[in-house]
């Protein structure tokens, strides 16, 4: 009975490292852009957003610090001031410094996700090696091809819809996240529409999926060609 019990949990455990895979790399690489400086700046540069707010880009650069700041302080928060017509400039309103709460909520939820999905395959893995050291490796290896390849067809079904129809995907996200209407943004007087529009969004979510699905590829074929050559090497062995 403990055996069929042992070996029950064993099977939910891989599992869950399986699954555990493609919830790391999304949460993962969403963590990334979030602190992307660059993405931000991509979007400044990319739709004119200088000119669309009257703001330097300079200072576009700099409110942009401050969010990434924002999003890794224990600040409620986020209060950004700008020079605007060589006068300092509140840049956000009630409405969007709330909405900016919310999503700070959601960024730190996903920094939750990706420690415990981390630590869960990391012990995983530790856990195998030092149970059976033998055939821990193709174990792993196996799990791995098991985990990038649900990963490379959840982007795959993702990006499809992203892309057929980004609108409804932005505002399918929008709407199960957040339990108020805090993101129905006004793009001709709010500065955070103003400032990452439609375009932004669109070219960050293409950003994740194409990592994402990259480092599936990668995973994916090296763990293959892991299990392929440790299978050669056994016949040849035998």
């Amino acid at each position: 009975m403990n055996k069929l019990f042992l070996k029950y949990i064993q099977i939910l455990a891989r599992w869950l490292f399986i699954l555990c895979i493609p919830v790391f790399l999304i949460s993962g690489f969403i963590a990334v852009a979030v602190n992307s400086q660059w993405l931000y700046e991509h979007s400044f540069n990319t739709y004119g957003v200088e000119e669309t707010t009257g703001i330097e880009t300079v200072e576009l650069e700099k409110a942009a610090a401050q969010i990434i700041d924002y999003f890794n302080s224990s600040n409620e928060y986020l209060a950004i001031t700008v020079i605007k017509d060589d006068t300092d400039f509140v840049l956000f309103n009630d409405k969007e410094i709330e909405h900016m709460k919310d999503v700070k909520g959601l960024i730190r939820l996903d920094y939750r996700v990706l420690t415990f999905t981390g630590l869960f395959m990391l012990l995983f893995i530790l856990f195998y090696f030092y149970k059976d050291r033998n055939s821990a490796s193709r174990m792993t290896a196996s799990a791995v091809f098991g985990g990038a390849s649900i990963t490379f067809g959840l982007i795959l079904i993702l990006g499809i819809m992203a892309v057929s129809d980004f609108n409804t995907f932005f505002t399918a996200f929008h709407l199960i996240s957040f339990t108020n209407d805090f993101w129905l943004l006004d793009p001709n007087k709010d500065y955070l529409i103003m400032m990452f529009p439609g375009g932004f969004w669109f070219d960050a979510v293409i950003y994740i999926a194409a990592s994402i699905a990259v480092s599936a590829v990668i995973l994916g074929i090296g763990s293959w060609y892991y299990l392929r050559k440790t299978k050669a090497d056994k016949a040849h062995s035998d």
